[in-house]
């Protein structure tokens, strides 16, 4: 009797270690799985879950823009008074629905295609129509010194920006200001140029590309990365390595994301890379992702952060690259002064903030960041956030510029380009690739923890009844 008593004990303590060793050995057998059914679907080749969300997004992407009206026009015109602004928004435009173009499969292990650009108005999500109007920077006025330097030359100008009666500031609507209006002062021009002018123009109907990124197919840690965009792998506006286009388009990552990383990413609307470090854990729609943000570093001064010293070209704004905040994309936009910065001037130098009025730097509402599932890379929520500024600078020889005091930074609009995964594609998200992994940590867990405990539980009544016998 004793004896069946112990052997049942003994029997049970042994499979109770062996269900704990097989739940530890799932460890590495499902890491294993799962990394080879990852392996086959994270590639960007036809037929994988990657590819299905790579050539339409798999949720709906909307711009918002914010634009900044002048409030003091007449102080700014008559005095050169520092500009009150005030932001008016946002105005909802859907963009990114189409799906890519010209896909073209490589032999090299690369794949490639072209974005179309297109933007519909969402009235639903915007505070009012398209037909609203502000009092903001005129952009042909304000470029024209820095993109006609020679003295005779704007003097020619200044006849034709008085004849259209155009100043400094002007009277727009979203519309207009957004996509293109037929600016009055260029049409005066007797040049061959294009009078219509817009922050965004042109814009729908165009395209941006051609980008050339590897499938993942040949190399998994490649996974999207941009092997050329316009068939080269630099930009010809920045120096050195600043000059790279480096990492993917932000839609995805390759798979298997390590909070240590530093995720690259190009972005075409900056004429840069520029790249995103590890913040927080969150949960979007019952999914757990690694939020990536663009750190305050990347926009700092060359005197606090060295690798930014190509990005540094007017040395005048920056005096003498000690300023931080804002980047001169005129190489990139046909020589005219354009600056991006954060919104708000978030993460700029005092001055640069100062030279403008209303301006509230706010980081949560802000900052740009990304949401990655890490296992497969992919981007399930994105907030994308820039503000568009111009150049502005006196000019003794154009009267509408000849109030302005100093050279500043004059801020036009600032954008919030977002998306969030749809309940429908979170669901298959969470069907096909979270769960099934979360499923087997459960189960490792369970088995070593219920084996660990049975096995304890055996061993002790074994003792304890060998003890009891003994007396």
């Amino acid at each position: 009797m004793g004896c069946n008593r112990n052997c049942g004990l003994i029997t049970g303590a042994v499979i109770s270690a062996i269900l704990a060793i097989f739940g530890g050995a799932l460890i590495p057998i499902g890491d294993y799985l799962i990394g080879r059914a990852i392996k086959k679907e994270a590639v960007i080749t036809n037929g994988t879950i990657a590819y299905a969300n790579w050539v339409v997004p798999g949720s709906s992407i909307y711009r918002q823009f914010w634009i900044f009206h002048v409030l003091n026009p007449s102080e700014v015109l008559d005095e050169g008074a520092r500009p009150k602004l005030e932001q008016k928004g946002p105005y909802t435009y859907r963009v990114r629905y189409l799906p890519k173009e010209n896909i073209t499969e490589n032999a090299d292990g690369t794949i490639s295609y072209m974005l179309p650009n297109v933007a519909r108005f969402e009235p639903d999500m915007s505070v009012g129509t398209e037909n609203d109007t502000f009092t903001c920077l005129n952009l042909a006025v304000v470029a024209a010194p820095s993109m006609y330097p020679s003295g005779f030359v704007q003097l020619l100008l200044n006849t034709w920006i008085k004849s259209s009666k155009s100043s400094m500031l002007q009277n727009r609507t979203v519309k207009e200001l957004l996509w293109g209006y037929k600016d009055p002062f260029l049409n005066k021009v007797p040049f061959p140029l294009d009078p219509v002018l817009g922050v965004f123009y042109p814009y729908n109907g165009t395209f941006d590309g051609l980008y050339k990124v590897y499938t993942g197919k040949e190399d998994i840690t490649k996974t999207a990365v941009i092997e050329s965009y316009k068939n080269k792998s630099d930009l010809s506006y920045w120096e050195g390595s600043c000059d790279l286009v480096n990492g993917t388009d932000g839609a995805s990552f390759p798979p298997f994301v390590q909070k240590s990383q530093i995720l690259r990413f190009f972005s075409s609307d900056i004429c840069r890379s520029i790249y995103g470090v590890y913040q927080g854990k969150q949960n979007v729609k019952g999914i757990s992702l690694y939020r990536f943000a663009v750190p305050r570093e990347a926009f700092a001064s060359p005197a606090e952060v060295a690798d930014n010293y190509c990005f540094c070209t007017d040395q005048v704004i920056s005096q003498n690259c000690t300023l931080a905040g804002v980047l001169d994309i005129g190489a990139c936009k046909a020589g005219r002064p354009v600056y991006i910065s954060l919104p708000h001037f978030l993460h700029a130098s005092d001055s640069i903030l100062h030279d403008v009025e209303g301006l509230s730097p706010d980081e949560k509402e802000h900052e740009t960041f990304l949401d990655i599932e890490p296992t497969t890379g992919f981007t399930l929520q994105f907030a994308k956030r820039l503000q568009v500024n111009l150049l502005v600078r006196p000019t003794s020889k154009i009267e509408a510029l000849s109030k302005v005091k100093k050279p500043y930074v004059f801020p036009v609009l600032w954008l919030n380009e977002s998306a969030v995964i749809g309940d429908e594609k979170a669901e298959m998200f969470r069907k096909k690739v979270t769960g099934p992994v979360e499923l087997l940590g459960v189960l490792q867990m369970a088995l070593m923890i219920a084996g660990s405990v049975l096995f304890i539980a055996f061993m002790g009544a074994f003792f304890i009844c060998s003890s009891k016998k003994l007396k």
